[in-house]
């Protein structure tokens, strides 16, 4: 990396789950095949209370924020390992998520995403999937299940596939879809 300014950047979305270690680990890779650089970001929100219950102490907040920065640290570190997790970029953010990864992918080259359903094509995807790949301003990849295509079958055919896709590979093999821009 000669210019980290021009290196590519990799925002992956971490919400805790195993889909998202996944996309996690296939975001390390792809940084790393890229010779770029990593951001994983974590969006929580605070819990909402009744409009008659007295608001939280803002030690709470503060409580709750690094409570949110410590485990996405630990899930850096036990996905990517110790050196690996050192290299990527971290931001914990309150706030709605599919806001804070739409708004996260606006300096990105690629925002990658985890899904625990095997069907993209239907509408089992969760709102925030559907949300970015409509809305991110960069490239968008969706990480399926492990073992499975993204239509729900097993990913049997997806090594012939694979063979045919020469540096894309690890789109198929993840069970990846490339999303095209907004306005592309």
């Amino acid at each position: 990396m000669d210019n980290p300014a021009s290196s590519p950047v990799i925002v992956a979305g971490v919400s805790g789950s195993p889909a998202s270690a996944r996309a996690l680990r296939w975001a390390a890779d792809e940084a790393q095949r890229r010779h770029g650089r990593l951001k994983v970001v974590l969006a929580w929100r605070a819990q909402t209370r009744a409009f008659y219950a007295p608001p939280s102490a803002p030690e709470d907040l503060a409580v709750r924020q690094q409570r949110a920065r410590d485990g996405l640290a630990a899930t850096v570190r036990a996905v990517l390992g110790p050196e690996l997790a050192a290299e990527a970029a971290t931001e914990v953010t309150e706030g709605n998520p599919e806001r804070a990864l739409v708004d996260s992918s606006a300096g990105a080259d690629l925002l990658v995403l985890g899904t625990a359903s095997g069907q993209l094509a239907g509408r089992s995807i969760g709102p925030v999937v559907r949300t970015c790949l409509s809305r991110a301003h960069c490239p968008v990849v969706v990480v399926g299940p492990e073992g499975q295509d993204l239509s729900g079958g097993e990913s049997g055919d997806l090594a012939s596939l694979a063979v045919d896709l020469g540096d894309d590979w690890k789109l198929a093999v993840a069970g990846a879809v490339p999303a095209p821009r907004v306005g592309d």
